[in-house]
């Protein structure tokens, strides 16, 4: 009985044993996990250089990845070295959803961003030259809290030095050749219609064709009658053509007005 007492506490003993071992190597496995866990980092990014003219409102942009979800604990942090300076104090802090501008910068700076989607950026109110210099925009969502804060160089320039938008000089030279092929279209178009126009065949009133053809048989009858004159004709001669007007105005009341009706000529030729 105490043989079999002692064999059952020996078998609990190693159970409990290889528990213990068991919940060990579970530790220590999650340090190693823990320890050779790349290190996430938060990759932000800002325009290079942004130019504003001068009292004017001006938006720098800084946008950021993270593979973490955002939390309330994610931060912005902006930073300025004024040109000729080599210190860079903070301008804007925000966290917990709250914005914290510094003092100095309290009517300067207003944050326009949205950290849902994983946009920090500010505004400048009203530019001067004095806020020229290099701004430094770090965004931190723990765990991912390492990174390098994006750069933008600000320039504040007066209104006539401002650089020409391409995207404007581009759609404006766009339209203009548009414009001009069209108008060359136009004019090619109304030339070639104006030549061929000029060389369509135009017709003409049967007063006028009558008046225009009435001399021509004549001079056929002259010209056949020269020749019975002058010999032997070598073929046949071709008689004068006679024309006939058809007036069919009697038919009508000789006291009721009549229309003019058209007038048919007929050839009657004579062999």
């Amino acid at each position: 009985m105490e043989n079999s007492f002692l064999g059952l506490e020996a078998e609990e003993l190693i159970f409990v044993r290889e528990k213990v071992d068991l919940a060990a190597d579970t530790v220590e496995d999650e340090e190693q996990t823990k320890r050779t866990r790349p290190t996430l980092a938060v990759d932000i990014h800002a325009p290079a250089e942004v130019v504003v003219e001068n009292g004017t409102t001006g938006v720098l942009k800084c946008f950021f990845k993270s593979k973490e979800v955002v939390s309330s604990s994610a931060t912005v942090q902006w930073n300025i070295r004024q040109v000729g300076s080599d210190e860079t104090p903070t301008i804007f802090y925000f966290s917990n959803g709250q914005t914290f501008p510094v003092l100095a910068f309290k009517n300067k700076v207003r944050f326009i961003g949205d950290l849902n989607r994983k946009d920090a950026s500010i505004e400048l109110l009203n530019a001067k030259f004095s806020d020229n210099g290099t701004y430094f925009c770090d965004v931190k969502n723990p765990p991912d809290v390492s990174g390098t804060p994006a750069r933008t160089e600000v320039r504040v320039v007066a209104k006539e030095s401002l650089p020409q938008d391409s995207t404007a000089v581009i759609v404006g030279a766009v339209c203009g050749a548009v414009i001009g092929i069209v108008l060359i279209a136009v004019v090619t178009y109304l030339i070639i219609k104006r030549h061929n126009t000029s060389h369509a065949y135009t017709g003409c009133t049967s007063v006028e064709s009558a008046s225009s053809q009435a001399p021509r048989p004549q001079k056929k009858a002259e010209s056949s009658v020269e020749g019975s004159v002058g010999g032997r004709p070598s073929g046949p001669v071709q008689g004068p053509v006679i024309y006939a007007q058809l007036d069919h105005s009697s038919i009508k009341s000789p006291n009721s007005f009549h229309k003019m009706e058209p007038v048919v000529y007929a050839d009657i030729r004579k062999n």
